[in-house]
């Protein structure tokens, strides 16, 4: 016997990278497909994951919670853009939420908190040594998350 799983719930991580329109517009017409809620995340990486690397003369709490704000800002920012385009494609809400931690385990930790039906997510975002010191993100997310991961290439989708 099969179960049909209804996709009300769609996880869209996002890291403002020159893909993530294209992402979370493909996750928007996915969604918009199942009349679902989209939840954009965005998450901003913990700084002590960098120890040992040079540190700013502001403290840590400090800096951290200046990139939250700026992160809040620009997240309201990129929603307003895609808020016509989630209206288009027939998405019922548009949410979005900014976190502090590993990128990878906030992802998984917002969809299993949300009860998420299905992540969608970019294979490709911002590259060089943060991915060779953290590894793909993606692959993190695929193996660990609560609900089915569907994974977009933004330079073959588009």
């Amino acid at each position: 016997m099969s179960v049909i799983r209804e996709i009300k719930k769609v996880v869209t991580p996002v890291d403002f990278s020159d893909n993530a329109k294209i992402i979370a517009e493909s996750a928007a017409y996915f969604a918009g497909r199942f009349n679902g809620s989209m939840y954009l995340v965005f998450v901003v990486q913990n700084f002590e994951d960098y120890s040992g690397f040079f540190v700013p003369q502001m403290t840590i709490p400090t800096l951290e919670g200046e990139l939250v704000e700026s992160a809040e800002k620009k997240m309201a920012s990129f929603c307003d853009e895609l808020e016509d385009f989630c209206s288009k494609a027939g998405v019922s809400e548009l949410h979005f939420k900014v976190l502090m931690g590993d990128v990878a385990e906030q992802i998984v930790d917002h969809a299993a908190e949300l009860e998420a039906d299905l992540i969608i997510m970019g294979t490709h975002g911002y590259k060089g040594l943060e991915k060779i010191m953290f590894g793909s993100v993606a692959d993190k997310v695929v193996r660990s998350a609560p609900c089915p991961v569907m994974t977009i290439n933004p330079y073959t989708c588009c």
